[in-house]
């Protein structure tokens, strides 16, 4: 890939920026600026270059939008907004002295997710150069992600360079190795468990994720969330395995212990125990590389103690440490302890494909674009 590092005489030029300003947003005000604060050295550099910015990113669901993302910019740069750029180009681009140019939600167009032929050439219109500096949505080959390099010269921003760097250093791990993988979607994520049995030294399994393990092992898990099909697990009960032996169960209002074989009818397992991040803390302590995806209990709905307790035991380990997923990266966030590790990706579903397939479409449309 070519980097915006090695862009040229961008002086007077407008870049297409795709950048991944995806973020949450609470009570119409953005909940955890990560993403953008990571976008900011390429948004820098290329302003510094003397060039205009034309970025463009998602949010949300097609009719949310990035006014907050703009006004958050606002308060560091010249920033026109702009709500209707297809199919007709926006007058803006060629009145306005802004030296930035928010497009509105790209998938408010569903030519975005199409990868519409038309609709990419349209965006490329707008710049003479492209820049990908969205990682977290570079596993979606969508218009803005592998439709514009075929027209303009491409390059990767600095963030995009990083997380390949920094995720590609799971693939010739230093040993031991601790693989950790939290969250749900266990269909989704049995490549990253595949690959990683045969790449770790040991495997701890938290989250929902867990439950099918349990259930391949015998275990009664209640009432909690299981895949709905049934799994081939049976390869992955071995030795390098370690399991949650404590559980924080939900059953109707009553939140309580439980010890994972002691599980009933009813139940809903929402987090993992107090005991079971103790007793990993001496596998922490003994690993020289940790890989860290998803939350250890149902974040989303306040289970989020284990998670935090992890984070922290990380945090202070000497291992190279690196982490990843959007409730993984809110809670070390709100912990204040992102620089406590070697790496804190910006990707969810794209840190997940990367590590599996060791590439991305949007890696592939910048390798082959122009």
């Amino acid at each position: 890939m070519k980097s915006a590092r090695d862009i040229g005489n961008i002086k007077g030029k407008f870049v297409f920026v795709r950048a991944d300003f995806n973020v949450p947003l609470v009570d119409g005000f953005i909940g955890n600026d990560f993403r953008i604060r990571k976008t900011l050295p390429t948004i820098d550099f290329l302003l510094g270059k003397g060039a205009k910015l034309v970025i463009g990113s998602h949010i949300g669901e097609e009719k949310t939008s990035l006014r907050p993302v703009c006004e958050y910019l606002e308060s560091k740069y010249s920033v026109s907004f702009v709500e209707n750029y297809y199919p007709s180009a926006p007058e803006v681009l060629k009145n306005s002295k802004s030296d930035i140019f928010l497009l509105e939600n790209l998938r408010k167009y569903s030519e975005e997710k199409s990868n519409d032929e038309k609709f990419s050439k349209h965006i490329a219109s707008f710049a003479d150069f492209y820049v990908n500096e969205a990682f977290p949505a570079s596993h979606r080959s969508h218009a803005s992600i592998i439709g514009i390099p075929r027209y303009i010269p491409s390059f990767a921003g600095f963030v995009f360079e990083e997380e390949i760097e920094n995720l590609s250093k799971a693939f010739h791990p230093d040993h031991p190795f601790l693989f950790i993988l939290g969250g749900a979607k266990f269909e989704t994520k049995m490549p990253l468990v595949k690959k990683f049995f045969s790449l770790a030294d040991e495997v701890f399994i938290g989250g929902a994720l867990a439950n099918d393990f349990f259930r391949a092992k015998g275990l009664d898990t209640g009432s909690s969330l299981l895949s709905e099909e049934k799994l081939p697990m049976e390869d992955f009960l071995n030795k390098k395995l370690i399991l949650p032996i404590d559980l924080v169960v939900k059953n109707g209002e009553m939140v309580s212990i439980k010890q994972s074989e002691d599980v009933r009818d009813g139940d809903v397992i929402a987090d993992v125990g107090v005991k079971s991040i103790e007793n990993l803390n001496s596998n922490i302590s003994k690993s020289k590389f940790i890989l860290w995806n998803g939350p250890l209990g149902n974040y989303e709905n306040g289970f989020k103690k284990a998670t935090f307790s992890l984070a922290k035991k990380i945090a202070k380990s000497s291992a190279k440490s690196i982490v990843g997923g959007g409730d993984t990266v809110a809670s070390i966030a709100s912990l204040g302890i992102e620089r406590e590790f070697t790496f804190v990706s910006t990707g969810g579903g794209a840190m997940l494909d990367f590590l599996a397939n060791e590439t991305l479409p949007g890696i592939e449309a910048l390798n082959n674009g122009k």
